[in-house]
């Protein structure tokens, strides 16, 4: 008898185990999924949909860039100028931007590819650029053995030589749409404005050692 009389405790104890495991499991996969932005193989599946992974695509259809924003959500999320012409780390940057404002709800792909949501999608968390660098599209660029060595001439203004273009090249990893022409003339000009700009070097326009070498392993241009 002393044995039955205590079952609806020991019952009672169990569920209450059960229900706190319950519990603390939610907790965990909430606390572990609450704050988680997509992986960059995400996001790089979304430009491959979106622009064929192209930073500097424009069609012509009112939308630009890898993500395909047109201007008025562009704006929306505090960029400026056009999409298409903003370094890839900007862009990623503004996609991570919309993201925690409206999910995945812009983009026609996301849809199509079957992606969710998570924890920061409509959080209206704003992001910093250092949250979005790991999406992977606009980070500095790694220094390391594959920088070649500065040709020791100052490039200027119609200025044309082979390591133009090897810098020009080099400058299409942030979306600058380069031809490889190796001449210095106005975009060539832009970007080593852009470069000396977001690597605090003298803005002077020309394509001196820092410049070259903060192509390889500086800050990406903004």
């Amino acid at each position: 008898m002393i044995k039955h009389r205590f079952r609806p405790a020991l019952r009672l104890g169990v569920r209450i185990l059960l229900v706190g495991i319950v519990a603390a499991s939610v907790q965990v996969i909430t606390s572990t999924t609450a704050s988680a932005d997509p992986t960059s193989a995400t996001w790089l599946k979304l430009r491959n949909c979106e622009s064929s992974n192209r930073y500097a695509v424009n069609t012509g259809n009112g939308y630009y860039g890898a993500y395909q924003f047109d201007l008025p959500t562009w704006r929306s999320v505090g960029g400026t100028g056009r999409p298409d012409q903003a370094s890839p780390a900007e862009q990623d940057f503004r996609a991570l931007y919309l993201y925690r404002m409206r999910g995945w709800q812009p983009w026609e792909c996301a849809g199509m590819l079957g992606l969710r949501s998570d924890g920061d999608a409509r959080s209206k968390r704003v992001p910093t650029y250092a949250e979005s660098a790991y999406i992977g599209g606009g980070g500095s660029p790694a220094p390391g053995p594959g920088k070649p060595a500065w040709p020791g001439v100052v490039y200027a203004y119609g200025d044309c030589a082979p390591s133009l273009k090897t810098f020009q090249l080099r400058m299409n990893a942030f979306g600058y749409g380069f031809d490889g022409t190796g001449c210095y003339y106005d975009k060539t000009k832009q970007a080593v404005l852009d470069l000396q700009r977001s690597n605090a070097i003298n803005d002077s326009g020309r394509l001196g050692p820092k410049t070259w070498t903060a192509a390889w392993e500086g800050k990406a241009p903004r």
